[in-house]
């Protein structure tokens, strides 16, 4: 007869509630910092204004949907410049990675969206219910009347809060002051409600309840950064050669007197109740860190009240843990291949923008030949060929477009409909499809396809002129 082991109870912990504990220092004063700017910046831009001349409009940051414009203080990116977008997802992942090489899920710990919106919550809880004990002991006595009414409390500024990230999120699409008068007078478009009301919802869920279970279980950036990561980066480490073993401040000034080893670490746990996942950073690097640093304050903080050297827990690397285990000085990389490559990459991709974004035209054109048939001899003898043009006019006002075509000798051109002109005015923000035909006289004819280009030129003989040229074949008959 086989023995059976025999398993009782779930096969899972169940999730235990953190309850961070406030605490200051360095790391915790950058984290407000950055909390305050990057709220600040979400919650007033829409508000700023930045003055682009008439028929345009004058709010800084806008994606003007109708008009299908995206406006940026001076720069204004167009549908068919999808590629800028592209090259901001590109910026954005490099700019992750390098910050990946340099100190591990520094993204997370300071400037990830869901960092600041949980920070923030956790600011408003322990303001109406206080500290980590307070909220852990009124917890335990269960729903007194007080308790209720805090947490009612807490959960109604939460919603406003959501309620207002969501309202700021809207004011991106529309005129923000005018959409915020229509708001509050209930006469905005329905699409703003509903996804105020979304925002409102997915805010208030992952910011108030999800909290560190977003970064644990949701988020893919842990596991992608693991994979990414090397052992020169930088990510909070504990110092262990210097805090083993651990013991009370009594029992370790006992252990000196005896000419024992001790360790720096009191286990106070402070760096256990600062953490917002609740991670215990003494038994090394785990998925749940953030690398938000404020174990690191809460443990100066302690170091400082025994008098024992600061940095028990620091930002370190991988080499350096081992090397203080084995007695050996640290060393650091911060300049190392991956740290040059990408910052390489941020440089050229941006300056490819940039370059496109200096250059590019208002104007636009496209030619397309028709294919069959390819050229018509005329009663003269001469040989024409027909083609589409369309102009594309990305100003907000009238602009008359005069279209010339060379690449042979003799060529003329004529637009179907314009009589024998070659001028013709395209309304704002639209695109003109026109018939074209271009005509070679007899005795100009190529005797093979020749490539020939279309220019469309604004203001013809105005002092500043905008010119944009397609190309395509001019066909012998």
């Amino acid at each position: 007869m086989n023995d059976e082991t025999i398993i009782t109870g779930p096969l899972y912990a169940g999730r235990k509630k953190v309850y961070p504990q406030a605490t200051h220092g360095t790391f915790r004063s950058i984290k407000w910092a950055l909390l305050v700017f990057t709220l600040g910046v979400y919650y007033l831009l829409p508000f700023v204004r930045w003055d682009r001349g008439p028929n345009l409009p004058n709010q800084a940051v806008l994606i003007d949907m109708p008009h299908r414009r995206f406006y940026f203080f001076f720069i204004e990116l167009w549908p068919q410049e999808v590629y800028y977008f592209t090259g901001l997802l590109i910026l954005a992942a490099m700019t992750l990675f390098l910050m990946n090489a340099v100190a591990g899920r520094i993204w997370c710990g300071y400037l990830c969206w869901q960092t600041v919106w949980t920070d923030l919550f956790y600011a408003v809880e322990r303001w109406v219910e206080g500290d980590r004990r307070d909220r852990i002991m009124k917890d335990k006595k269960g729903w007194t009347l007080p308790h209720i009414r805090e947490v009612a409390t807490k959960h109604f500024l939460w919603l406003m809060i959501a309620w207002w990230t969501g309202g700021a999120w809207v004011l991106y699409f529309n005129d923000a002051p005018t959409l915020v008068w229509q708001l509050l007078t209930f006469k905005a478009p329905a699409i703003a409600y509903t996804w105020i009301a979304i925002l409102t919802f997915t805010t208030y869920v992952f910011a108030g309840h999800l909290r560190e279970q977003t970064c644990i279980y949701i988020c893919p950036w842990p596991r992608i950064q693991a994979a990414m990561t090397d052992e020169w980066a930088l990510n909070v480490a504990y110092e262990r050669d210097r805090g083993e073993p651990r013991m009370s401040v009594k029992k370790a000034a006992h252990a000196r007197d005896k000419g024992e080893k001790v360790g720096d670490c009191i286990d106070c746990q402070q760096c256990i109740a600062v953490c917002p996942t609740g991670v215990d950073i003494r038994k090394g690097s785990q998925l749940g860190c953030i690398q938000c640093g404020l174990c690191i304050d809460a443990c100066d903080n302690v170091m400082k009240e025994i008098g024992r050297p600061p940095h028990l827990i620091y930002y370190d690397n991988d080499i350096n843990v081992e090397r203080r285990a084995n007695g050996l000085a640290p060393v650091y990389r911060p300049i190392r291949p991956r740290t040059l490559i990408y910052p390489a990459m941020i440089a050229l991709v941006g300056s490819v923008m940039l370059y496109q974004l200096t250059t590019r035209s208002n104007l636009g054109v496209n030619v397309l030949h028709d294919r069959n048939p390819l050229a018509v001899t005329t009663a003269d003898g001469g040989v024409r060929n027909g083609y589409t043009v369309r102009l594309l006019n990305k100003q907000p006002n009238d602009r008359k477009i005069d279209l010339s075509v060379d690449g042979a000798p003799g060529l003329k051109l004529d637009i179907v409909g314009e009589g024998t002109g070659s001028s013709v005015t395209v309304g704002p923000d639209q695109t003109l499809e026109l018939r074209v035909l271009v005509s070679a006289p007899l005795g100009t004819v190529p005797a093979k396809a020749v490539p020939v280009t279309f220019t469309a030129q604004d203001n013809p003989g105005a002092a500043k002129v905008t010119k944009a040229s397609a190309s395509d074949h001019f066909f012998p008959e």
